[in-house]
């Protein structure tokens, strides 16, 4: 066992985009669990847009020279408890660490299912797909046929929203995305029937053009100027699901999204946002709507991997500067090769 941790902590606040130099990789001896604990060997890091927010100082947010949290995938290497087990594969949140002392109320068991890689617990079955499939199924309310537009729709919740919303029998698919060639992602490989860069007009102009008929229901990850053209084209009894604001997250300052507010009640529009972690009572609901389609091929995972524990800071500023698509997740340089937990 490598006996040597590395912790990440956050050093300074940001203005505007967060740097290298905002963290700082820390050293220090492996910890020893104590009684009632068990000492975890992370091997997957996910890194969120939330973390961004995180950043700030706010309630809650993460302190100064303090390790980050974060969701994670690790192997039990030494316990102090008969709950878990040596060798046991777990789930917990204290992640941007090579190293974790959990006890067992910290984390979740994750189960075995077979040709199912241990990243889709951080992409497609984790809380990446659960943002998404409880935005559909309970904050939008998903009726087959109904049409889609979804920002930031080549991200990580992006990409799971058009997955699912196929696979419950949506309508068009429209998505936004920063580039063309991610717009092109989107109608090549995800399954979006069009798509747009956000830069290449007036977001109302070009969801005009994409969805000339109007949509059903908006999934928001963005705000700002693309929230103002989703009022304009919803229908009558649209729904606006609200995910997160990436277009405030570096720039606080930015002008609230100015729309006709009359929309909201002329046309019974229902905008409702949420926070995934008072819905982690569906996630067996997720596994039991998700699993069989990974098996059977149907549904594809969405994932950008970054190897090795040293590109966490790396890729963490890199997804907010969108060079990823799909969920961005860290994979320690041990799991990359035949025989890891990832190839079970």
């Amino acid at each position: 066992m490598n006996e040597t941790a590395l912790t990440v902590h956050q050093t300074a606040r940001p203005q505007g985009f967060p740097t290298a130099e905002h963290f700082a990789f820390v050293e220090s001896t492996v910890p020893d669990p104590a009684a009632g604990s068990a000492l975890v060997e992370n091997l997957y890091w996910s890194v969120d847009p939330y973390h961004r927010e995180m950043m700030d100082d706010i309630p809650g947010g993460f302190a100064l020279g303090e390790p980050l949290e974060g969701r994670t995938i690790g192997r039990v290497i030494a316990s102090r408890t008969p709950q878990l087990a040596e060798g046991e594969i777990v789930f917990h949140r204290q992640g941007w660490r090579t190293h974790a002392v959990v006890t067992p109320e910290e984390i979740r068991k994750l189960p075995h299912f077979d040709g199912v890689p241990l990243t889709a617990f951080l992409s497609t079955l984790g809380g990446t797909g659960l943002t998404a499939y409880v935005g559909l199924t309970r904050i939008a309310r998903l009726q087959e046929g109904e049409d889609l537009f979804v920002s930031a729709a080549a991200g990580g919740v992006g990409t799971a929203t058009a997955r699912f919303a196929r696979l419950l029998g949506a309508g068009r698919l429209v998505g936004s995305a920063g580039s063309a060639a991610k717009a092109a992602h989107l109608t090549r490989e995800v399954g979006y029937d069009a798509a747009f860069d956000y830069h290449d007009g007036p977001a109302a102009d070009l969801l005009g053009k994409a969805a000339p008929d109007g949509i059903d229901v908006f999934v928001d990850n963005v705000g700002g100027e693309q929230l103002a053209a989703a009022v304009g084209a919803l229908r009558d009894f649209g729904r606006i699901v609200r995910v997160g604001t990436i277009s405030q997250y570096n720039n606080p300052d930015a002008p609230s999204p100015r729309f006709d507010y009359s929309d909201i009640v002329g046309k019974s529009i229902r905008m409702e946002g949420f926070l995934v972690r008072n819905y982690r009572d569906l996630q067996d609901e997720l596994y039991e709507f998700a699993v069989p389609h990974l098996q059977s091929g149907r549904l594809a995972r969405d994932e950008t991997v970054v190897d090795g524990f040293e590109g966490i800071v790396d890729a963490f500023v890199g997804m907010l500067r969108g060079e990823n698509t799909g969920k961005i997740i860290v994979r320690d340089r041990t799991q990359a090769g035949p025989g890891s937990p990832d190839q079970r």
